[in-house]
Parts: C-alpha cells; sequence; structure tokens
C-alpha cells in the first residue's frame, strides 16, 4: 500500500515551523519522512518569495535536491493553478522545465486541465489526476480522453468535518466508478485527513499524509513535523486489517 508524504503544500513556516521551504529544507524533511515509512515524495516547489512556483528554476532546486536526498524515491510537484492562474501559460512552465520530476498533480477542474496533463505527458512526466470533492472534477475527468494515460487518480476530500469526511470519500469513490481504470489515492485534509486515512487503509488504497495535508497527530495534538505524522500513518496502515474502516 503507498504511503506518499505531502511536504508542505500552500502552507509556509508561519503556519508550522516544521513546514520546509527551501530546497535543503525540503530534502531534510524527505529524508525523515522516507526514513519513517514514505515510499513517494509530493512538494511544492516555493519562489524565492516563499510562494508555491512551477518556474522552471525552482522546480528544478526543489525536485534536484529531494532526489539527492533521497535516490530511487519518486518526487512529484504541484501544477495548481493558484502558483500560475493562466493556463497558457501554466503549460509554457511545464514545457520549460529543465529538471523533470517523476511525477505532477493537475486539479481536474482547473481551467486547462487537460491541456497542462498533456504537456506533462508529451515530457514523459506521470500525470496525477487531481480529483477534488465538491467540484465537477469527477464529470471532466471521465470525459478527458487523457484519462487512461494518467499514473493514478487523487481522490481528494475537501469535506474537512471528521465526521462527514468518511461518507464523502465513499460518494467521491463510487462516482470515480464510471472513470477509467486507473490506480487511486484516496486522501483528506485538515480535519477529514486521519479519518479519509483510515478509510484509505480499511480499503487497501495508496493514501498521503504531511504538513499540507493536517497539522496535527491521530489524537489531536501537534505534529512535531512531517515524519511524525508520516511513521502514525505507518503504523495505523500496518495494524490489523489496515486499522479499519470506519
Amino acid at each position: 500500500m503507498l504511503l506518499q508524504v505531502c511536504l508542505n503544500g500552500p502552507r509556509s513556516a508561519a503556519e508550522h515551523r516544521g513546514v520546509p521551504v527551501t530546497p535543503r529544507a525540503l530534502a531534510d524533511a524527505a529524508v525523515a519522512a522516507c526514513a519513517a515509512g514514505a515510499r513517494d515524495v509530493h512538494l511544492h516547489p516555493k519562489s524565492p518569495a516563499g510562494a508555491d512556483s512551477v518556474v522552471a528554476a525552482d522546480v528544478a532546486a526543489a525536485v534536484t535536491a529531494v532526489r539527492r536526498a533521497v535516490p530511487g524515491v519518486p518526487v512529484g510537484v504541484t501544477t495548481g493553478a493558484w502558483a500560475e492562474p493562466d493556463p497558457a501559460v501554466r503549460v509554457a512552465r511545464v514545457r520549460s522545465w529543465t529538471v523533470l520530476p517523476d511525477h505532477a498533480s493537475v486539479n481536474w477542474h482547473e481551467p486547462g486541465a487537460d491541456q497542462v496533463a498533456a504537456a506533462l505527458l508529451e515530457r514523459g512526466v506521470g500525470v496525477e489526476a487531481g480529483v477534488w470533492s465538491g467540484t465537477d472534477a469527477v464529470a471532466l475527468f471521465r470525459a478527458s480522453p487523457l484519462a487512461p494515460r494518467v499514473l493514478r487518480v487523487l481522490a481528494e476530500v475537501t469535506d474537512t468535518d471528521p465526521g462527514s469526511a468518511p461518507g464523502t470519500a465513499r460518494e467521491l469513490l463510487t462516482a470515480l466508478a464510471g472513470a477509467p481504470a486507473r490506480p487511486v489515492l484516496l486522501h483528506g485534509e485538515d480535519g477529514g485527513a486521519w479519518p479519509v486515512l483510515r478509510l484509505a487503509a480499511g480499503l487497501g488504497l495508496a493514501t498521503r499524509i504531511g504538513l499540507e495535508d493536517t497539522l496535527v497527530l491521530p489524537d489531536g495534538t501537534p505534529a512535531p513535523g512531517n515524519a511524525a505524522l508520516v511513521a502514525a500513518a505507518a503504523a495505523l496502515l500496518s495494524g490489523p486489517s489496515g486499522a479499519g474502516a470506519p
């Protein structure tokens, strides 16, 4: 069962002092997270000002540092529209990358998703199809001619209520049943992160955890950093029947 670490996301060190921003910090965080059980890395390259970036130099610096630190571990990046709102510019940025990640996430509800995904595939970069609950992403993804070619689907539960997030996750998975069969990585965020991770474990699905998705451990206490989150997730995944589904 794949456990991915999401090292930082759009968060900054102002939200948690353990959020890695610089290439060196990302590399150090990746080493610790992989030692704790992560087998895949998702990160958001940052600009010198600390904002999410898809600029070639920023992507190259982050990917190179992490790849050197954890050789053999797949490294992925974001292509979120918040990093570059103009779809045409986002495509051009991808085509300008000098160092290619192993995979990159594409949020299918965002304008230009098919074009960004096509640019990634043209360059040999795997596509993680981000399909968010509460959006029209499922319908758009099912209609996309690129759906059969993606590396996997990121079933992303945006419901942060710990009580309802697992139900929302099940609804999302049901909706995805009509899409081309691709591996699914199921995860939640904030209050929904741990309940959805437990559901993923019970269903035998790949999942992820890290400071992008939550700042707290399963018991609600603040997480010291990514490695502690990964260690807690790995313990849940290795428990009886994957810790069980809610």
